[in-house]
């Protein structure tokens, strides 16, 4: 499918800076999103728009005028679909085409303020840490090119030290310069030495050196151990954040070691890189990030909801509810103290997903309901899906063992016949014991050809072998149609 530029926004005056390089990544139209969705997840077209309008949504707010920007929150999004459909990917995909910081988090691990486990808020503060990671690695290679020339100036100094012809006092700069200049004879030595460092630099660019030993003053590790300690126990683990943080900020000791050139040169061009990154910066762009067009995925959020909390009663364990309320406020829009400063959550785009067997969207507290406006139910894959999950997207599984097996020099293939048989087995054994989705082709194809892997590269290195669907019934119909064998084994 070809893609239409020009349907894309412009981004309005109004946008600067930073703001302005926080949403550029999402300036696809809902048809380009969709398409490239496409390319990794099959089916489940009404989830697909539903986020592609959403990611759309965000780059028209910022074209809105400035007394109405603020008012227009995102469209939150509940997905409903049993495991295995595309959930996750979908929002994960998302996020990647948008460039924007995102996370993954698991509903059922958060409890009630009060309760031991992690509270609601820490979503928020991990995705800040996330942001600030994805802004400091786009700046690291911004800067890379010339951390690289200081890091081989300095590889050169400390394999040749440079030779200065007279000491000189900077106090008489001033002075000298009102003496005329004279032409003295060039130091024999000093010419020597430069252009003995010249060849020397040759030869580190042409990588001759790397396996030099030499030695040279390193950092040491930051003390750290009871930080450690703090981090599992709960809440104390933001405690244990933040004492962490400010021991960052002493000064590390430094202490002679003897290591090769090639590994001198990684510790010099992280050492110059934190000296070309303004950190200040890097912050202020991730805030900014996260707030405009951050994504967080709440996954499992069925299991924070029961029948009866939706009628207002209480739900079998307390905890459930008081979850659900804990969420309220940070989808609604609330500020988070972070580590790096106050985050606003009021665009910060969630999308929820579940199950739903047991619970329904509406066994939600109505206020939580409320503020995911969009559902969209996820359909169950069939045969049909699976041959396609098989086949097309850019990372379909026998794409996956075909690439893994060529690097042992064997040409694996596959029949239509044998796809398709993979295909229906993959579809009973989900009927017939549980339906995972996706994830069962991972199990079929991985018993399909545990013989073939564990026996190359001896038996079979440089051949070609054709799977077809004789050598897929041979291998998996016995156990797939043994339901108590497939428990164990698929």
């Amino acid at each position: 499918m070809s893609i239409n530029t020009e349907a894309e926004l412009p981004v309005s005056p109004a946008v600067h800076g930073v703001a302005k390089s926080a949403i550029s990544g999402s300036n696809l139209t809902p048809n380009q999103i969709v398409s490239l969705l496409d390319n990794y997840i099959i089916g489940q077209k009404d989830a697909k728009k539903s986020v592609a309008i959403a990611l759309r949504n965000r780059l028209r707010r910022q074209n809105v005028s400035d007394d109405l920007r603020d008012e227009i929150m995102p469209n939150n999004i509940i997905m409903i679909g049993p495991t295995g459909v595309g959930k996750t990917e979908i929002a994960r995909r998302l996020a990647k085409l948008a460039k924007a910081p995102f996370i993954k988090v698991e509903a059922s691990k958060f409890t009630e303020v009060g309760y031991v486990g992690r509270d609601v808020e820490s979503m928020i503060r991990d995705l800040v840490d996330q942001s600030v990671a994805m802004v400091r690695s786009e700046k690291t290679e911004e800067v890379r090119e010339k951390a690289i020339q200081l890091v081989e100036d300095r590889l050169l100094d400390i394999l040749l030290p440079p030779m200065q012809s007279v000491e000189e006092d900077p106090a008489d700069e001033d002075e000298k310069a009102l003496v005329p200049v004279r032409e003295e004879a060039a130091d024999p030595s000093i010419e020597v030495n430069r252009r003995s460092r010249q060849k020397m630099r040759d030869r580190l660019r042409n990588g001759k050196l790397e396996d030099r030993q030499i030695e040279m003053d390193v950092t040491s590790d930051s003390p750290g151990g009871m930080m450690q300690i703090l981090g599992p126990l709960g809440q104390m683990e933001e405690i244990g954040g933040i004492m962490q943080d400010l021991m960052s900020g002493l000064p590390r000791k430094r202490k002679k070691r003897r290591v090769t050139i090639a590994e001198a040169r990684k510790i010099l061009e992280n050492e110059e890189v934190q000296k070309l990154i303004d950190m200040d910066s890097v912050v202020k762009e991730a805030i900014n990030k996260v707030e405009q067009s951050g994504i967080v995925f709440i996954d499992e959020i069925d299991k924070i909801a029961s029948a009866s909390t939706g009628a207002g009663g209480k739900g079998p364990d307390v905890s459930r509810e008081g979850v659900q309320r804990d969420l309220l406020p940070i989808v609604e829009g609330s500020n988070v103290a972070t580590k790096y400063g106050i985050v606003k959550t009021d665009h910060v785009l969630f999308i929820a997903s579940g199950a739903f067997h047991v619970a329904k969207p509406s066994d939600l507290i109505p206020e939580l309901q409320g503020r995911f406006p969009i559902r969209v139910e996820l359909k169950s894959l069939t045969e049909d899906d699976f041959i396609l999950i098989l086949t097309q997207p850019n990372n379909a599984l026998i794409k996956q063992y075909t690439a893994l097996l060529g690097t042992e020099g064997v040409t694996l293939s596959f029949t239509d016949g044998a796809i398709r048989q993979i295909a229906r087995i993959a579809a009973r054994v989900n009927e017939t014991v549980e339906n995972i989705g996706a994830r069962r082709l991972h199990t079929i194809m991985t018993s399909l050809l545990e013989e073939l892997m564990f026996n190359i590269p001896e038996n079979y290195s440089g051949d070609q072998v054709e799977i077809d669907e004789s050598m897929v019934k041979e291998r998996l119909n016995h156990v797939a149609e043994d339901r108590d064998l497939s428990r164990y084994i698929l």
